[in-house]
Protein backbone atom coordinates (compact mmCIF):
# COMPACT_ATOMS: atom_id res chain seq x y z
CA UNK A 1 0.00 0.00 0.00
CA UNK A 2 1.49 3.27 -1.06
CA UNK A 3 1.74 6.20 1.29
CA UNK A 4 1.88 9.81 0.45
CA UNK A 5 4.29 12.30 2.02
CA UNK A 6 2.70 14.70 4.37
CA UNK A 7 3.27 18.18 3.13
CA UNK A 8 3.25 21.32 5.20
CA UNK A 9 3.11 24.91 4.20
CA UNK A 10 5.00 27.67 5.97
CA UNK A 11 3.27 30.97 6.15
CA UNK A 12 5.72 33.64 5.14
CA UNK A 13 5.92 36.65 7.32
CA UNK A 14 5.11 39.89 5.63
CA UNK A 15 8.23 41.99 5.12
CA UNK A 16 8.68 44.34 8.01
CA UNK A 17 8.81 48.02 7.37
CA UNK A 18 12.20 49.55 8.12
CA UNK A 19 12.40 51.07 11.56
CA UNK A 20 13.30 54.71 11.30
CA UNK A 21 15.35 56.32 14.06
CA UNK A 22 13.27 58.54 16.34
CA UNK A 23 15.60 59.95 18.96
CA UNK A 24 19.17 61.09 18.57
CA UNK A 25 20.16 57.97 20.49
CA UNK A 26 18.40 55.88 17.84
CA UNK A 27 20.29 57.75 15.14
CA UNK A 28 23.57 57.08 16.92
CA UNK A 29 22.86 53.33 17.09
CA UNK A 30 21.76 53.39 13.46
CA UNK A 31 24.94 55.19 12.42
CA UNK A 32 27.22 52.80 14.29
CA UNK A 33 25.60 49.83 12.52
CA UNK A 34 26.07 51.55 9.16
CA UNK A 35 29.72 52.28 9.91
CA UNK A 36 30.21 48.56 10.45
CA UNK A 37 28.20 47.51 7.40
CA UNK A 38 30.01 49.86 5.05
CA UNK A 39 33.48 49.24 6.48
CA UNK A 40 34.14 52.96 6.69
CA UNK A 41 37.72 53.81 7.58
CA UNK A 42 38.43 55.63 10.84
CA UNK A 43 41.42 57.45 12.25
CA UNK A 44 41.13 60.86 10.67
CA UNK A 45 39.22 62.49 13.52
CA UNK A 46 38.25 59.60 15.81
CA UNK A 47 39.44 56.08 16.51
CA UNK A 48 36.00 54.47 16.82
CA UNK A 49 32.62 54.68 15.11
CA UNK A 50 30.73 55.80 18.22
CA UNK A 51 32.82 58.92 18.72
CA UNK A 52 32.91 59.94 15.07
CA UNK A 53 29.20 59.29 14.55
CA UNK A 54 28.21 61.22 17.66
CA UNK A 55 30.41 64.13 16.60
CA UNK A 56 28.91 64.16 13.11
CA UNK A 57 25.31 63.96 14.36
CA UNK A 58 25.78 66.74 16.91
CA UNK A 59 27.51 69.01 14.40
CA UNK A 60 24.80 68.40 11.79
CA UNK A 61 22.12 69.44 14.27
CA UNK A 62 24.21 72.39 15.52
CA UNK A 63 24.19 70.94 19.04
CA UNK A 64 27.08 71.49 21.47
CA UNK A 65 29.80 68.83 21.37
CA UNK A 66 29.86 68.84 25.17
CA UNK A 67 26.12 68.14 25.44
CA UNK A 68 24.98 66.02 28.35
CA UNK A 69 23.98 62.37 27.71
CA UNK A 70 20.33 63.40 27.97
CA UNK A 71 20.69 64.99 24.54
CA UNK A 72 20.31 61.48 23.10
CA UNK A 73 16.61 61.70 23.98
CA UNK A 74 16.19 64.62 21.58
CA UNK A 75 13.82 63.91 18.69
CA UNK A 76 15.02 65.49 15.43
CA UNK A 77 12.40 67.20 13.30
CA UNK A 78 11.60 65.87 9.84
CA UNK A 79 13.98 68.31 8.18
CA UNK A 80 16.69 67.52 10.72
CA UNK A 81 16.24 63.79 10.11
CA UNK A 82 16.71 64.41 6.39
CA UNK A 83 19.91 66.32 7.14
CA UNK A 84 21.18 63.45 9.28
CA UNK A 85 20.45 60.89 6.58
CA UNK A 86 22.19 63.06 4.01
CA UNK A 87 25.34 63.52 6.07
CA UNK A 88 25.53 59.79 6.86
CA UNK A 89 25.10 59.03 3.15
CA UNK A 90 27.98 61.32 2.26
CA UNK A 91 30.18 59.97 5.03
CA UNK A 92 29.45 56.24 4.70
CA UNK A 93 28.34 55.67 1.12
CA UNK A 94 30.41 58.33 -0.62
CA UNK A 95 33.28 57.99 1.89
CA UNK A 96 33.79 61.70 2.45
CA UNK A 97 35.87 62.20 5.64
CA UNK A 98 33.87 63.68 8.51
CA UNK A 99 36.21 66.66 8.87
CA UNK A 100 35.59 67.66 5.26
CA UNK A 101 31.84 67.52 5.88
CA UNK A 102 32.00 69.76 8.95
CA UNK A 103 34.91 71.89 7.68
CA UNK A 104 36.72 71.59 10.99
CA UNK A 105 39.19 69.51 12.97
CA UNK A 106 40.51 69.69 16.50
CA UNK A 107 43.90 69.26 18.12
CA UNK A 108 43.19 69.31 21.82
CA UNK A 109 41.35 72.52 22.67
CA UNK A 110 42.22 74.18 19.37
CA UNK A 111 39.82 74.20 16.45
CA UNK A 112 41.00 74.51 12.85
CA UNK A 113 39.29 75.10 9.55
CA UNK A 114 39.95 72.29 7.04
CA UNK A 115 38.80 71.32 3.58
CA UNK A 116 39.97 69.03 0.78
CA UNK A 117 43.04 71.18 0.14
CA UNK A 118 44.78 69.94 3.29
CA UNK A 119 45.39 66.75 5.20
CA UNK A 120 43.14 66.46 8.25
CA UNK A 121 45.15 67.43 11.36
CA UNK A 122 46.24 64.52 13.54
CA UNK A 123 49.59 64.52 15.26
CA UNK A 124 51.45 63.28 18.30
CA UNK A 125 52.88 66.77 18.62
CA UNK A 126 49.66 67.58 20.45
CA UNK A 127 51.15 65.80 23.47
CA UNK A 128 54.86 66.27 22.71
CA UNK A 129 54.85 70.09 22.53
CA UNK A 130 53.27 70.87 25.91
CA UNK A 131 54.60 67.89 27.84
CA UNK A 132 58.16 67.19 26.67
CA UNK A 133 59.62 69.87 24.41
CA UNK A 134 60.64 72.36 27.10
CA UNK A 135 62.92 69.82 28.79
CA UNK A 136 65.21 69.88 25.73
CA UNK A 137 65.65 73.64 25.66
CA UNK A 138 68.00 75.60 27.98
CA UNK A 139 65.44 78.37 28.59
CA UNK A 140 62.02 77.86 26.95
CA UNK A 141 60.99 81.37 27.95
CA UNK A 142 63.70 82.81 25.69
CA UNK A 143 62.82 80.87 22.56
CA UNK A 144 62.79 83.48 19.79
CA UNK A 145 62.16 81.62 16.55
CA UNK A 146 60.63 78.27 15.61
CA UNK A 147 59.49 76.71 12.36
CA UNK A 148 56.91 74.16 11.23
CA UNK A 149 58.00 72.45 8.01
CA UNK A 150 55.19 70.95 5.88
CA UNK A 151 52.62 72.95 7.82
CA UNK A 152 49.50 71.95 5.86
CA UNK A 153 46.56 73.64 7.62
CA UNK A 154 48.98 75.54 9.85
CA UNK A 155 47.84 73.65 12.93
CA UNK A 156 51.28 72.81 14.35
CA UNK A 157 52.63 76.28 13.67
CA UNK A 158 49.69 77.63 15.65
CA UNK A 159 50.33 75.17 18.51
CA UNK A 160 53.93 76.36 18.59
CA UNK A 161 52.83 79.99 18.65
CA UNK A 162 50.57 79.34 21.62
CA UNK A 163 53.29 77.37 23.42
CA UNK A 164 56.03 79.96 22.82
CA UNK A 165 54.12 83.26 23.15
CA UNK A 166 57.26 85.39 22.64
CA UNK A 167 58.53 83.55 19.56
CA UNK A 168 58.22 84.23 15.87
CA UNK A 169 56.89 81.21 14.00
CA UNK A 170 57.62 80.34 10.37
CA UNK A 171 55.29 77.89 8.60
CA UNK A 172 56.45 76.24 5.37
CA UNK A 173 54.60 74.24 2.75
CA UNK A 174 55.08 73.52 -0.94
CA UNK A 175 51.35 73.58 -1.67
CA UNK A 176 49.82 77.01 -2.33
CA UNK A 177 46.39 75.50 -1.67
CA UNK A 178 47.48 74.31 1.77
CA UNK A 179 48.91 77.72 2.55
CA UNK A 180 45.58 79.32 1.68
CA UNK A 181 43.97 77.15 4.35
CA UNK A 182 46.80 77.86 6.80
CA UNK A 183 46.23 81.58 6.21
CA UNK A 184 42.58 81.17 7.26
CA UNK A 185 43.62 79.44 10.49
CA UNK A 186 46.39 81.90 11.34
CA UNK A 187 43.87 84.71 11.00
CA UNK A 188 41.23 82.88 13.06
CA UNK A 189 43.75 82.40 15.86
CA UNK A 190 44.79 86.05 15.66
CA UNK A 191 48.42 85.22 14.95
CA UNK A 192 48.98 87.08 11.69
CA UNK A 193 51.73 89.23 13.23
CA UNK A 194 53.64 86.27 14.64
CA UNK A 195 53.18 83.43 12.12
CA UNK A 196 54.81 83.91 8.72
CA UNK A 197 53.85 81.59 5.84
CA UNK A 198 56.32 80.49 3.15
CA UNK A 199 55.68 78.57 -0.05
CA UNK A 200 58.81 76.44 -0.28
CA UNK A 201 60.20 72.95 -0.79
CA UNK A 202 61.54 72.56 2.77
CA UNK A 203 63.89 75.56 3.23
CA UNK A 204 64.68 76.23 -0.45
CA UNK A 205 62.77 79.52 -0.66
CA UNK A 206 62.97 80.57 2.99
CA UNK A 207 65.31 83.42 4.00
CA UNK A 208 68.29 82.38 6.09
CA UNK A 209 67.44 82.18 9.77
CA UNK A 210 68.51 80.30 12.88
CA UNK A 211 65.83 78.43 14.78
CA UNK A 212 65.53 77.24 18.36
CA UNK A 213 63.10 74.53 17.24
CA UNK A 214 62.57 72.93 13.83
CA UNK A 215 59.45 70.77 13.87
CA UNK A 216 57.89 68.71 11.10
CA UNK A 217 55.13 66.21 10.49
CA UNK A 218 56.10 65.63 6.85
CA UNK A 219 54.71 63.26 4.21
CA UNK A 220 56.25 59.95 5.29
CA UNK A 221 54.10 57.18 3.85
CA UNK A 222 55.91 55.01 1.26
CA UNK A 223 54.32 55.50 -2.15
CA UNK A 224 53.16 51.88 -2.41
CA UNK A 225 51.41 52.18 0.94
CA UNK A 226 49.64 55.35 -0.21
CA UNK A 227 48.22 53.35 -3.13
CA UNK A 228 46.60 50.92 -0.70
CA UNK A 229 45.03 53.42 1.69
CA UNK A 230 41.25 53.39 2.23
CA UNK A 231 39.07 55.70 0.13
CA UNK A 232 38.77 58.28 2.90
CA UNK A 233 42.54 58.77 2.95
CA UNK A 234 42.68 58.97 -0.84
CA UNK A 235 40.50 62.06 -0.54
CA UNK A 236 43.34 63.84 1.25
CA UNK A 237 46.02 65.54 -0.89
CA UNK A 238 48.47 62.89 -2.05
CA UNK A 239 51.43 65.23 -1.66
CA UNK A 240 50.63 65.56 2.05
CA UNK A 241 51.03 61.81 2.55
CA UNK A 242 53.49 60.45 -0.02
CA UNK A 243 57.11 60.45 1.16
CA UNK A 244 58.53 58.66 -1.87
CA UNK A 245 59.52 55.04 -2.41
CA UNK A 246 60.68 54.45 1.17
CA UNK A 247 58.90 57.38 2.80
CA UNK A 248 62.13 59.21 3.60
CA UNK A 249 62.52 61.62 0.66
CA UNK A 250 61.46 64.80 2.44
CA UNK A 251 63.01 63.76 5.75
CA UNK A 252 66.43 63.38 4.11
CA UNK A 253 66.22 66.86 2.63
CA UNK A 254 64.95 68.35 5.88
CA UNK A 255 67.82 66.95 7.94
CA UNK A 256 70.45 68.06 5.43
CA UNK A 257 69.10 71.60 5.36
CA UNK A 258 68.45 71.77 9.11
CA UNK A 259 72.18 71.63 9.89
CA UNK A 260 72.60 75.27 8.89
CA UNK A 261 69.28 76.40 10.31
CA UNK A 262 69.62 75.52 14.00
CA UNK A 263 70.83 77.58 16.94
CA UNK A 264 73.67 75.81 18.83
CA UNK A 265 71.18 74.75 21.51
CA UNK A 266 68.40 73.96 19.02
CA UNK A 267 66.51 70.76 18.32
CA UNK A 268 64.79 69.09 15.37
CA UNK A 269 61.64 67.04 15.95
CA UNK A 270 60.09 64.89 13.22
CA UNK A 271 56.99 62.71 13.32
CA UNK A 272 57.56 59.64 11.13
CA UNK A 273 54.68 57.20 11.64
CA UNK A 274 55.90 53.62 11.26
CA UNK A 275 59.37 54.47 9.95
CA UNK A 276 61.28 54.14 13.22
CA UNK A 277 63.40 51.19 12.06
CA UNK A 278 64.13 52.78 8.71
CA UNK A 279 65.11 56.03 10.45
CA UNK A 280 67.36 54.30 12.97
CA UNK A 281 69.08 52.40 10.17
CA UNK A 282 69.67 55.30 7.78
CA UNK A 283 70.43 57.94 10.41
CA UNK A 284 72.22 55.77 12.97
CA UNK A 285 75.01 58.35 13.29
CA UNK A 286 72.50 60.88 14.61
CA UNK A 287 71.55 58.67 17.57
CA UNK A 288 67.88 59.57 17.28
CA UNK A 289 65.98 59.99 20.52
CA UNK A 290 62.42 58.67 20.33
CA UNK A 291 59.93 60.66 22.38
CA UNK A 292 57.51 58.69 24.53
CA UNK A 293 53.84 58.86 23.52
CA UNK A 294 50.86 57.82 25.60
CA UNK A 295 49.89 54.98 23.26
CA UNK A 296 53.43 53.64 23.00
CA UNK A 297 53.88 54.35 19.31
CA UNK A 298 56.89 56.59 20.08
CA UNK A 299 57.03 57.85 16.51
CA UNK A 300 58.48 61.34 17.07
CA UNK A 301 62.26 61.59 17.02
CA UNK A 302 64.42 64.40 18.41
CA UNK A 303 67.88 65.41 17.21
CA UNK A 304 70.06 67.96 18.94
CA UNK A 305 71.96 70.59 16.95
CA UNK A 306 75.37 69.35 18.08
CA UNK A 307 74.80 65.87 16.66
CA UNK A 308 73.37 67.29 13.44
CA UNK A 309 76.39 69.55 12.88
CA UNK A 310 78.80 66.60 13.22
CA UNK A 311 76.73 64.42 10.91
CA UNK A 312 78.37 63.74 7.56
CA UNK A 313 75.03 63.33 5.79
Amino acid sequence: MATSKKTTSVRRKAPQKPVHPVTLGDWLKHAIVRYKETGAALGQIAANAHDEALYLLLRTLALPLDSKPSILKYKPTTSEAMALEKVLHRRLDQRVPAAYLTREAFLGEYRFYVDERVIIPRSYFLEIIPQQLNAWLPDPGKVKRVVDVCTGSGCLAILLAHHFPQARVDAIDLSPDALDVARINVKKHRLVRRVKLYESDVFDAVPKAKYDVILSNPPYEPSAHCDQLPTEFHREPRMALDGGKDGLDIIRKLLLQARDRLQPHGVVLIEVGGLQRAMDKEFAALDLYWMHTADGSNCVCLIQAERLRKWKG
